[in-house]
This record gives structure tokens, C-alpha cells and sequence, in this order.
């Protein structure tokens, strides 16, 4: 048997055994960039989703043990009803189907689904501080090993642009400025991707929050950046600095880490946006060629812009900017064409 039914053959067994649920159907709800996948299950009792993460692939504990510090600040996260961490399993709360990008690719107002997403965000960096205190730091060693993704998975792999000599140093030294400036912001409780295909449209308590199981303590901008500067939707740079400062003023009011001004805190906002697009760069080709998952090529451009025109405001980011206009935007079009022309990665 195909290890895929293996595993929804034990899901099965663990609901009717175990839990002793009676399941009418058990359909795949999804699956994301990992090894992970959800089903829903419909049964007498309920609704339910269950993750899928295969050990040794996977491991459900730090999911749980994220869950647990979000749960009690009033996030909406799934609540988890039972649990077989050696085999994998999770039995969450089902909250819908419904994700933010498909209500904001509708055309829905973007500002009552921001509100909510901003309001929640706030309450897990003002309130989350001893949560956080119990994460491990999103240090110097995380933001290099993510942004060295780009060169290696991005340039030289999907652009066949492997950088050298000049444009190497370039790339360290940009590295490096990027590292230290998030090492300089504020530390807060870290979601890592908060954004619209990681929030769920729900009746109460809305939004409903997943993906949260890599959280780290690190910069106050990072997560604000996620959501507003989106891999999968993008806004108008004046609708996205509004946004920024009445949350920055949301931070100030509450006596958290605001930044002593305006200006500062879009800095911070801008600068980690880099870090996070530069990296999400290497991860989305990385899916391609190592993991056979072409779906995020399509939003390379978008982060890649989000890329020069953060580095067209900063004078310390404008040489890798200039690089990145001469050399790589013209080069990813035919990247892209190539790569979902069908050629196996």
C-alpha cells in the first residue's frame, strides 16, 4: 500500500478507534510546504482537521507547545481536542475553508479583514511577552541560513546566475547590513508567516490563525511586514504605510515597542521586509527543484519587486538594488516560463 494511504488508513483507525468518533467522510482538507497534511473529518460528533505530520519527517510538538502560548492571549488558533504525538496526529477545531486571500482576490474591502488581522497581531506582541521569553531567538545564524536561500536556490538554480567575485561581496555585505538592522529591533512573540493563506475568515473571533508551529522571538516588524507586504496579494505603498502607522500608534498607546517615531518604525518595516523577500525568494524555488512544488513560481515577481523598491528607499541597500534591476528582474520571465513550461525540476 502507498505510504500516502498507510497513513490516511492509520488516521482513520485512530478516529474510530481511539477517539471512538463516527466518521462519515474523511476528505484531504490541504496540505502546505511541508511533509504535513490536513483532512476533515465529518463526523456524528463534529467537524473536525486532522493534521498529518509523519515523524520522522514532522514533529507535532512544537505546534503544540506554540499552540499553547497563543490559545491563552485570545488568538484564535485551532483548539486541539486530542493528540498521538509518537504517530503524528492532531485532532484541531475546523475553522472553515475560507482563507483571507480568497476574500481579498474577491474584492472584498481589505480594510475590515486587516483591522482584525492587526488587532489580533497586537494582542500577541503586547500581551505575548512571556510567551515569547519561551522561544528560541530569531538570531544571527536564522536570518543568514534564510537569506542564503536566494543565491543558492534563486540566482543560481531558477536564473543560472550564480553570484562571484563582485557581486558575491555585494550580497554578503547586503546580508549583513540586513542582519544587523533586524538584530536592532524590538524583540516580540514571532508568528514567521502571517499572511493571507495563513489566516482563516471565521464567524467569531476572527480571524482564525495556523501555520504558527516555527514561532520565534524576534523583530517587531517582521510579522507586520508578512501581512502587508504579502507574498500572494500586494496594496498600494500609501494604503500600506497608513496601515503601518495606525499600527505603530495602536503600539505607542499601549505602551509597546513603537519605536520613537513614525519614520523609525517604517524603517524597521521596510528593512525586515527585505530580509523576509529575500528569503522567501530561495524558499519558493527551493519548492520547485527539491520538493517538485511549481505553485509559488508564479509569486516570484511579486516578492522581487518588493525587494528593489525597498532597497530604491534606503541609500544603504541601493547597490544591491541597482544589481538587482540589472541582472536578475530581466532575467525572471524566462525563468519562469521554463520552469512551468513542464520540465521536471
Amino acid at each position: 500500500m502507498p505510504e500516502p494511504d498507510a497513513r490516511r488508513a492509520l488516521i482513520a483507525d485512530w478516529l474510530t478507534g481511539a477517539l471512538r468518533l463516527e466518521v462519515r467522510s474523511l476528505e484531504s482538507a490541504s496540505s502546505d510546504a511541508s511533509f504535513r497534511r490536513y483532512f476533515r473529518a465529518a463526523t456524528q460528533q463534529g467537524t473536525f482537521i486532522v493534521m498529518d505530520a509523519p515523524p520522522p519527517e514532522e514533529d507535532v510538538r512544537p505546534y503544540l507547545k506554540v499552540s499553547a502560548l497563543l490559545e491563552p492571549l485570545g488568538v484564535h488558533v485551532p483548539h486541539v481536542h486530542a493528540r498521538d504525538e509518537a504517530r503524528g496526529l492532531l485532532l484541531l477545531e475546523d475553522l472553515g475553508s475560507v482563507q483571507y486571500l480568497a476574500r481579498l482576490e474577491a474584492g472584498e474591502d481589505p480594510d475590515p479583514l486587516y483591522f482584525a488581522a492587526l488587532a489580533a497581531l497586537a494582542r500577541i506582541q503586547l500581551e505575548g511577552g512571556a510567551a515569547a521569553a519561551t522561544l528560541a531567538p530569531y538570531g544571527r545564524s536564522e536570518l543568514l541560513r534564510e537569506m542564503r536561500l536566494m543565491p543558492e536556490w534563486f540566482l543560481a538554480r531558477h536564473l543560472h546566475l550564480p553570484p562571484k567575485g563582485a557581486e558575491q561581496s555585494l550580497i554578503d555585505g547586503t546580508f549583513e547590513f540586513l542582519v544587523q538592522a533586524a538584530l536592532a529591533q524590538p524583540e516580540v512573540f514571532v508568528h514567521r508567516d502571517y499572511h493571507s493563506r495563513n489566516l482563516m475568515v471565521t464567524p467569531h473571533a476572527n480571524p482564525g490563525v495556523i501555520d504558527f508551529q516555527d514561532a520565534l522571538r524576534g523583530p517587531v516588524g517582521y510579522d507586520l511586514v508578512s501581512l502587508l507586504k504579502d507574498c500572494y496579494v500586494r496594496w498600494p505603498r500609501a494604503r500600506v504605510v497608513r496601515w503601518v502607522n495606525a499600527y505603530r500608534e495602536r503600539l505607542a498607546a499601549a505602551g509597546g515597542p513603537a519605536g520613537a517615531s513614525a519614520p523609525e518604525f517604517l524603517r524597521w518595516f521596510d528593512l525586515i521586509g527585505v530580509q523576509r523577500h529575500v528569503k522567501v525568494l530561495g524558499i519558493f524555488c527551493r519548492l520547485w527543484y527539491r520538493d517538485g512544488k511549481p505553485g509559488y513560481l508564479g509569486d516570484l515577481s511579486r516578492t522581487l519587486a518588493y525587494v528593489t523598491e525597498a532597497c530604491a528607499l534606503y541609500d544603504e541597500l541601493a547597490p544591491f538594488g541597482r544589481f538587482l534591476e540589472r541582472e536578475v528582474v530581466p532575467r525572471l520571465a524566462a525563468a519562469n516560463s521554463a520552469a512551468l513550461a513542464g520540465a521536471s525540476p
